[in-house]
């Protein structure tokens, strides 16, 4: 099972690679994942009283973890309270000590050295409070030898604060050199600033969940339900499977469920993305979220809660937004090393610029700017920031990618395997022709009919739609996958399927030379005649194919129909490679010959018999309206039903993986760039230095600036 906990205390990178290296190597863990943007970790464990142990080994690497749950708004407004106190202090506090400098009025009293000094001091001590955490973790970290970005803020604003202290008493015995030497401005503005950026960047990274909690907002809190006769209205969240609920005009629908009375058009393009109003009379399912447009329907509730539809496709947004791509390792590697190595580059720099004879102020202020630019957030955010907004904007689209994992694989595919009925293919046969050889064709159709009604195959519903007659009672039903059925009525044998079926039990058959789906029918002693069927190719099947074949992928048609009809369909569409006449189990190891060919493959199905290949391929893709077992079993789900959508999935994907290198890109060359900068590598050149207060600046920004690079994918077009 799958639990989700809220972590507190990480500032960085360096923050989530400890604790999931730590938590990985526990007994009782299968899998954890730490996220840095929603500071959650997603443990797969076998056993909830395993928890505790958990909590206790997060805890002892100085973060705080529990159950998860929602973010209280009094917290932001918290962290907004401080922001501002710090600011209106630090301004002070700038005034003071820098208002001399630009001939600003200064009342006389502060010019006096000593009582300048004091003052700022004042000013500094309840901003370095307000800041405290940065302090308390940054050590505790320290302490645990596990050093991140509150340790380079803890020490480089410390040493600035200390230093500040050493010049008061060097001012107050007299030595008024000591008054130009005062740090306490750079270590109130360190924290203040970058406590700024952690601001804006919290305020970017909302945006970034607008797609889950637009999901969340589409629900209805309350419904009309039928209760003893009579109209009634609760919470959504007490409907109960088997009520019965009115929707009218304009409502949204609650649940999942049937209608049961009444004919309307309902949008459900919040769910499915469809720009069309769907037509729902008696007996048509509709979803939770949907729109009731016109007429006043009822409905039985099928799901309800957790179960719908909706609640689902949030799941598997949250998931996905909370797991990691394999992209996002290289980061993780390169934080666990960094804040070490930043610490150990201030450390020589602070000593180089001392032995070459610079003063220790000049030194110390290096020091501090190498510790305060440097930026392992830029690097943990730049992955899991696109990821968030690519799965939402994938939701948006109808389109649910249940991990990071398949969203960057996804950009990868060059072949794409297609089964036929369903998904290329409407998936609603007509029945075309009724060939008797012995019987009266109703009398055929009546037997056939009889034996389909126990088979869930796409045509059994279909003969059962179009045959409206009395059914015969069957016993010794026997489905035989890939070929057909089998079934007694009134003591005689029938089998009902294709030419593999009639072949196998020496059936002399008058073969239909016709590029139709044929159901040949049998007894064991004689044939009686066919019934040619005919699905509907989907209207978006061939627009599809064209558009992955600009990007370069072959697509491949697979299916257990016979070589004539998925000729027939395949030309239509477009697609030249066609494997006919494949029986269920043979579908996972064509997925599998063409990855053993060196291709990356998707598998687009819909059925129960796709379920082998989509779990094979190295992304999976079930099509919305399929068996819940091939939704469970695929990478991504086209809820809108149209393969259409799989062009889409790998247009994100592409956008999403190209989003992702470039914040990677400028997050180390950011670094690379920046901490030579700061260590002072300009000064013997053109003699510029970095002052650790706008080194501080540049880290906020920097993190700030990957985070609104991602919601640039908001954007995008698929």
């Amino acid at each position: 099972m799958q639990i989700i906990f809220d972590i507190t205390g990480m500032s960085c990178s360096a923050c989530s690679s400890r604790i999931e290296k730590m938590v990985n190597k526990l007994e009782c863990v299968k899998k954890a994942e730490v996220n840095l943007l929603t500071n959650s970790m997603v443990v797969d464990i076998d056993d909830k009283k395993n928890i505790n142990i958990i909590i206790k080994t997060v805890e002892k690497l100085g973060y705080g973890a529990s159950l998860q749950k929602n973010v209280k708004k009094e917290e932001k407004q918290e962290n907004k309270a401080k922001l501002i106190t710090s600011f209106i202090l630090l301004i002070i506090l700038m005034y003071i000590s820098m208002g001399s400098m630009f001939s600003l009025p200064m009342p006389e009293a502060i010019t006096n050295p000593q009582i300048s000094a004091i003052l700022q001091l004042a000013l500094t001590i309840p901003i370095l409070i307000l800041h405290r955490h940065y302090f308390i973790n940054g050590f505790k970290n320290l302490i645990h030898l596990s050093p991140n970005m509150d340790s380079l803020i803890a020490i480089g604003g410390g040493a600035a604060f200390i230093y500040g202290i050493f010049a008061i008493y060097k001012i107050l015995t007299g030595d008024l050199h000591y008054s130009h030497q005062l740090y306490f401005e750079s270590s109130a503005m360190i924290v203040t600033l970058i406590s700024l950026g952690k601001y804006l960047e919290a305020r970017a990274k909302h945006k970034t969940t607008n797609a889950i909690n637009q999901l969340i907002d589409l629900s209805p809190e309350k419904a009309t339900v039928v209760r003893e006769g009579k109209e009634e209205q609760i919470l959504t969240k007490e409907v109960k499977v088997g009520d019965i609920v009115v929707i009218k005009p304009g409502e949204k629908i609650p649940v999942d469920g049937v209608v049961i009375e009444g004919i309307s058009y309902v949008d459900q393009s919040a769910i499915t993305g469809e720009s069309m109003e769907v037509k729902k009379e008696i007996g048509d399912e509709v979803m939770t979220a949907s729109i009731n447009q016109n007429g006043s329907i009822k409905i039985e509730a099928k799901k309800v809660g957790e179960d719908t539809t909706l609640a689902q496709i949030i799941k598997l947004v949250e998931n996905a937004s909370a797991s990691k791509a394999p992209i996002g390792k290289l980061a993780d590697k390169v934080s666990g090393i960094f804040v070490p190595i930043v610490i150990t580059i201030a450390v020589i720099a602070t000593i180089i610029w001392l032995v070459v004879g610079k003063d220790f102020e000049f030194a110390l202020s290096i020091g501090i700017a190498v510790l305060v630019i440097s930026c392992p957030c830029a690097l943990g955010l730049a992955t899991p920031v696109s990821i968030m907004v690519g799965t939402g904007k994938g939701a948006e689209n109808g389109i649910l990618i249940k991990s990071a994992e398949s969203l960057e694989n996804a950009h990868k595919i060059d072949t794409i395997i297609f089964d036929k009925t369903g998904t290329i293919t409407e998936g609603k046969a007509t029945v075309k022709d009724i060939n008797s050889k012995k019987l009266p064709k109703q009398e055929l159709l009546q037997i056939v009919a009889s034996i389909e009604k126990m088979s869930e195959h796409i045509i059994a519903k279909t003969i059962l739609q179009y045959y409206k007659g009395k059914l015969l009672e069957i016993q010794n039903f026997e489905s035989i996958p890939g070929k057909g059925v089998k079934a007694d009525i009134q003591g005689i044998t029938y089998l009902v399927g294709n030419e593999k079926l009639m072949k196998e039990n020496n059936m002399q058959i008058e073969k239909a030379d016709i590029a139709q789906t044929i159901l040949y029918i049998c007894t064991k002693q004689e044939f009686l005649g066919y019934i040619t069927i005919e699905d509907n190719i989907k209207k978006d099947s061939k627009k599809a194919i064209e558009e992955l074949k600009k990007m370069h992928i072959h697509p491949i048609m697979l299916t257990g129909d016979n070589k004539q009809v998925a000729e027939r369909i395949a030309k239509e569409v477009g697609i030249e490679t066609v494997i006919a006449e494949v029986l269920p189990q043979d579908k996972e190891r064509v997925v599998r010959e063409e990855q053993e060919k060196g291709n990356n493959v998707a598998m687009v199905g819909d059925g129960i018999n796709d379920s082998p290949a989509l779990a094979r391929a190295n992304v999976g893709i079930a099509i919305g309206a399929g068996t819940d077992i091939a939704i469970e079993t695929a990478d991504i789900v086209l809820i809108q039903n149209s393969i259409l959508d799989v062009v889409k999935a790998i247009r994100l994907s592409k956008q999403t993986i190209k989003n992702i290198k470039m914040s990677l890109f400028w997050a180390f060359i950011y670094n690379i760039i920046g901490i030579p900068i700061a260590a002072g590598i300009l000064e013997p050149i053109w003699g510029f230095t970095l002052n650790p207060m706008i080194a501080a600046a540049c880290m906020s920004l920097s993190s700030v600036s990957v985070v609104c690079n991602a919601l640039r994918l908001r954007k995008i077009n698929l």
